[in-house]
C-alpha cells in the first residue's frame, strides 16, 4: 500500500531491470529513543520479509541517506530513484543532501504516498484553517482515495542479492536513549497494525462519533503508531473504513475528517511554514497576544523534570503525562488540555513549546510527526494555529483556554485520574 513503492516497479517494469529497496538507518533522530527504533526496526524486518518473498532485495544502510545511497546507486549500476515525502525540515534537508551527490544521469524522483492528496496537490499554500482545505481535499479524494494496484513478484532478478542484515548489530549501533522503553500494547508492523485496523472496526467505529473526546472509553482507533512508522497506510484504513458508512455514518465521516482532513492540514502546515515548530510560525494576532501576556504571573512555574516525572499539583495532567510515558500514546483530547497547560506552567510561550515538543517527540510513538507538532498538541493549543481569537484572559491572551472544571463537564476526570494515578 505505497506509491512510491508502485511507482519505483513500474519505471522498473518498464525499462525490464531489477529492483532494489534501500532504508537509510540513521544513528539518531531528533527526540527519538529505543521505544520508537525498537518499532521501526521491527516493523522493517517484516517489509526485509515480505520483499524477499517479491524477488526484490531489501537493503538496510547504515548511515545518513548522502553518506551511503549515493555509493550504492553507483556500486550497484541503479539507472534511478525513488523516494518517500515528509514535509519536516530534516527529512526534507536528506532529500536535498541525496540530490545533490547522485550522478547527474540518474533520475530521481519524489512521491508523496504518505497522504491521499499529496501535499502540493491539495493546496499550493498555506492554508488558514480546516474549514479553508476541506473543500479542497474532498474535491479531489475521488481521483486519489483508489484502491491499491498489487506490488508483483518481480520478474527481473538483481545481479547480486541483498547483504544478510544483522538486526541485533543494527539495534546496537544507535545513538539512542535506551531508558524509554518499547511499548508491550504495540506490536511493530503491518500485519498487527491491519489487525488493530479491522478491531477499530469490528469494535470501536460504532463509538468514534460519540465518545472519541472521552478518555476513559474504548472509541478511538489507536492506528497514529502504525501510521506514522509507514506501516499502515491511511489510505487502506479509509478505504476499509468507508465500507461501514451505511452503517455508522457519523462515525465514518468524523474519523475522514481526523484522519484525512485534519491529518493532511498539519502536512500542509509544515511543508509551507518553515517555522512549523516554532512561535514565529504562529499567525500574527497569536504572537501579538502572547507576547503581550508573556509576563503575566504564573499560578505554577514548573521545571521540565517535573512535568517529565508527572509531579504537578494537577492529578488530571499527571495521569495524563504518565499515559504517555507508560503507553507511549496519550488520548488525543488530553493531548491538548496537556499542551495548554504547559503553556500556563511555563516562563514563556517559546519554552512551553520547546517542552511540549521535546516531551511529545520523546514519549510519543508517533512523535515527531506533522500531526504532533500541529493537531495533536503544540501549535494549535498553544499558538493557536488553525484556530481563532477567544475572549482575552491573563496569560493565555486571546488563545484558547481549557481547564479542569472544563474536563469534568465532558468525562469523569476522576476515573482517569485513577487509572494512571503516580506510583507512591
Amino acid at each position: 500500500d505505497n506509491w512510491a513503492f508502485l511507482y519505483a516497479q513500474r519505471l522498473a517494469l518498464k525499462q525490464e531491470l531489477p529492483l532494489h529497496v534501500c532504508f537509510c538507518l540513521v544513528p539518531k533522530f531528533l527526540d527519538a529513543t529505543i521505544r520508537h527504533y525498537g518499532f521501526m526496526l521491527k516493523g522493517l524486518q517484516e517489509v526485509a520479509e515480505e520483499c524477499a518473498g517479491l524477488n526484490i532485495p531489501f537493503h538496510l544502510l547504515l548511515g545518513y541517506a548522502k553518506d551511503v545511497l549515493p555509493t550504492f546507486v553507483v556500486e550497484h549500476g541503479v539507472g534511478g530513484l525513488v523516494t518517500d515525502f515528509c514535509p519536516l525540515h530534516l527529512p526534507r534537508q536528506w532529500v536535498e543532501d541525496v540530490r545533490e551527490r547522485l550522478p547527474e544521469d540518474v533520475p530521481f524522483a519524489q512521491v508523496d504516498a504518505h497522504n491521499i492528496v499529496p501535499c502540493w496537490v491539495a493546496s499550493p499554500k498555506q492554508e488558514y484553517s480546516a474549514r479553508t482545505i476541506r473543500g479542497k481535499i474532498h474535491a479531489q479524494l475521488p481521483e486519489f482515495l483508489t484502491e491499491f494496484p498489487p506490488i508483483i513478484r518481480h520478474p527481473y532478478p538483481p545481479s547480486c542479492p541483498a547483504e544478510p542484515i544483522a538486526w541485533e548489530a543494527c539495534y546496537s549501533s544507535l545513538q539512542v536513549d535506551r531508558t524509554v522503553k518499547e511499548v508491550e500494547w504495540a506490536t511493530p508492523g503491518t500485519a498487527a497494525g491491519l489487525a488493530v485496523l479491522q478491531s477499530f472496526i469490528a469494535e470501536r467505529l460504532k463509538s468514534f462519533s460519540s465518545h472519541r473526546n472521552d478518555p476513559n472509553k474504548a472509541a478511538l482507533s489507536n492506528l497514529s503508531p502504525w501510521f506514522h512508522f509507514g506501516q499502515v497506510s491511511t489510505q487502506r484504513a479509509i478505504l476499509e473504513v468507508q465500507k461501514h458508512r451505511g452503517k455508522y455514518k457519523e462515525s465514518v465521516d468524523a474519523f475522514v475528517e481526523e484522519a484525512v482532513v485534519r491529518r493532511e492540514l498539519a502536512e500542509n502546515f509544515c511543508y509551507y511554514n518553515e517555522n512549523y515548530n516554532s512561535v514565529q510560525g504562529a499567525y500574527n494576532w497569536a504572537q501579538t497576544t502572547l507576547k503581550l501576556h508573556a509576563k503575566d504571573k504564573r499560578p505554577f512555574l514548573y521545571k521540565l523534570q517535573e512535568l517529565e516525572q508527572g509531579t504537578t499539583h494537577d492529578p488530571l495532567w499527571n495521569a495524563a503525562q504518565l499515559q504517555m510515558v507508560q503507553e507511549g500514546k496519550m488520548h488525543g483530547f488530553l493531548r491538548m488540555y496537556w499542551a495548554k497547560k504547559i503553556l500556563e506552567w511555563t516562563r514563556s510561550p517559546e519554552e512551553a513549546l520547546q517542552f511540549a515538543i521535546y516531551l511529545n517527540d520523546r514519549y510519543e510513538l508517533d512523535g515527531r510527526d506533522p500531526n504532533g507538532y500541529l493537531t495533536l498538541c503544540c501549535l494549535w493549543s498553544i499558538c493557536g494555529i488553525h484556530d481563532q481569537g477567544w475572549a482575552e484572559r491573563a496569560i493565555f491572551g486571546k488563545i484558547r483556554y481549557m481547564n479542569y472544571a472544563g474536563c469534568k463537564r465532558k468525562f469523569d476526570v476522576g476515573q482517569f485520574e485513577r487509572r494512571y494515578a503516580p506510583p507512591t
